[in-house]
């Protein structure tokens, strides 16, 4: 059976401000706890190795959280040692899954390897999914004929709203809302801070860190299919 590829940020903090930040760890671990009892996950990152986690998102966790972040394979094969995207085989994988924390704003939109494996998975019939910030991952996908991924899709992600509720409006590079827009694509968007998601052929998106368990459902189900 094919796996599925979790895709976790190297960034440690703000350009514009020396502030920590990271993976939200919820938004790995209620997607891996949700699929892994039929799924084998990895774990790769822009550079490989070290994932850093947000203090922020630390508060939000719950034991079900912390009960993964204990072990010592996730404390290993996605904290400490992650794949690096030279060592991955799309074939293998199922789908991709972009987890979020403002740190993937800085990493995810311009890595051509990590846009290489999740391109190669969606032409292979695999889905491309994400959570939150993890959209950015999404933006500068294309497909067979140059298009963007995205154009003309319903997607999802960390809407401009929520990023002025966080507090974080002028410390990112750009606002995913507004650049999704820009490419074409039908951004969807539900209360702040509630789970949302939507699935639009292979592409499969959530609104913030309360969606995960709702990603990850709506993959399930579109693999059983």
């Amino acid at each position: 059976m094919k796996k599925i590829l979790v895709v976790l940020t190297n960034t440690t903090r703000f350009v514009k401000k020396p502030e920590a930040t990271g993976l939200w760890l919820g938004e790995a671990t209620e997607f891996v706890d949700a699929v892994t009892p039929q799924y084998e996950v990895d774990y790769v990152s822009p550079r490989g190795g070290y994932v850093p986690l947000d203090p922020r998102g630390m508060k939000y966790a719950d034991e079900a959280a912390f009960g993964l972040y204990r072990q010592p394979d996730f404390q290993q094969r996605a904290l400490a040692n992650s794949l690096a995207p030279g060592v991955i085989n799309p074939l293998d994988y199922a789908a991709i899954y972009y987890t979020g924390g403002h740190g993937v704003m800085f990493d995810f939109p311009e890595n051509a390897a990590l846009q290489t494996i999740a391109q190669q998975i969606y032409q292979h019939g695999g889905y491309v999914t994400s959570v939150c910030h993890g959209i950015a991952g999404l933006l500068n996908l294309r497909d067979e004929t140059g298009h963007y991924l995205i154009e003309g899709k319903h997607i999802t992600g960390f809407t401009t709203q929520e990023e002025i509720l966080s507090g974080k409006r002028n410390l990112v590079p750009f606002l995913n809302e507004q650049v999704a827009a820009s490419r074409g694509a039908l951004f969807e968007k539900r209360r702040a801070f509630k789970p949302f998601a939507v699935k639009d052929g292979q592409l499969i998106t959530g609104q913030n860190p309360w969606s995960p368990k709702a990603v990850a459902s709506t993959l399930l189900q579109a693999l059983d299919a």
